[in-house]
């Protein structure tokens, strides 16, 4: 199973992947059911999760119904816990937007949901993320999560994001973070998708975050808390959720000038 997933995974592209997926999970979940673990996102359970991973494959992992992974399941977690998202007016903006929120969030009558991206066939806005078509000081609540690893000049991005965040506003810019290592590492001249896949961890990725990650943010102007959401759950709502212990959630937030 693991070497079948890996396979496509590498084979099929993503945006292929995307419109797959719709015809192929309700009968992959149908046959999965049962009570061993549960996605928060739809309450439902399963007997198992599948594996996913481009070049370590991880088992139990993408929860069938929602196609949500772990770091989806914690943040929708954390949304619904900690913060007023669910219940606030909002204007929104969603990079990338993940199949596991996208009609959810939609259907929130409550948000003014906006989503974006260069390529993903189910965005609004399509744009690139250094070069946004949007105003300064437009949204309240900005989503980003797993984009920024993808992008040559991270800093450009992590500064539009920033340049049209609302004074008071929130973004969450969740990214495949190394917490072993201090220095994000990123070499331009691996462009071999092979080679990509062995170093960064994905045949798209263009570097390996690490501790810094939350300084560059920093450098661009946000204040950032880095939230270790799994530590107010119990061992066995980690187990049940199949969430990775000690993930951190990058909260990044626009103060108000004084």
């Amino acid at each position: 199973m693991q070497k079948i997933f890996k396979f496509f995974l590498n084979l099929i592209p993503r945006t292929l992947l995307i419109r797959l997926s719709y015809v192929i999970r309700p009968f992959v979940a149908f046959f999965l059911r049962g009570d061993t673990y549960t996605d928060p996102i739809d309450g439902q359970s399963y007997r198992k999760f599948l594996p996913y991973g481009y070049e370590k494959v991880r088992e139990n992992v993408l929860a069938p119904g929602t196609l949500s992974l772990e770091r989806h399941r914690l943040f929708w977690l954390y949304l619904k816990n900690e913060t007023e998202f669910f219940n606030s007016t909002q204007k929104v903006l969603h990079f990338a937007p993940e199949q596991a929120f996208y009609k959810r969030f939609r259907k929130l009558k409550h948000l003014d949901y906006t989503t974006t991206d260069l390529n993903s066939p189910i965005a609004d806005v399509k744009a690139d993320i250094c070069d946004l078509p949007f105003q300064d000081n437009e949204f309240d609540f900005i989503i980003c999560n797993h984009v920024l690893e993808h992008i040559p000049d991270d800093n450009k991005g992590m500064r539009e994001i920033y340049r049209i965040l609302k004074p008071g506003g929130t973004a969450i810019l969740q990214i495949p973070l190394d917490q072993n290592r201090e220095i994000t590492f990123e070499d331009n001249s691996i462009t071999d998708p092979k080679q990509r896949a062995r170093i960064f961890g994905q045949y798209d990725h263009v570097r390996v975050y690490g501790m810094d990650y939350f300084s560059k943010l920093e450098a661009v102007g946000f204040s950032v808390d880095a939230v270790d959401y799994t530590a107010t759950l119990t061992p066995e709502d980690i187990h049940r959720y199949r969430l990775a212990k000690g993930e951190l959630i990058p909260v990044c937030r626009k103060l108000i000038q004084q």
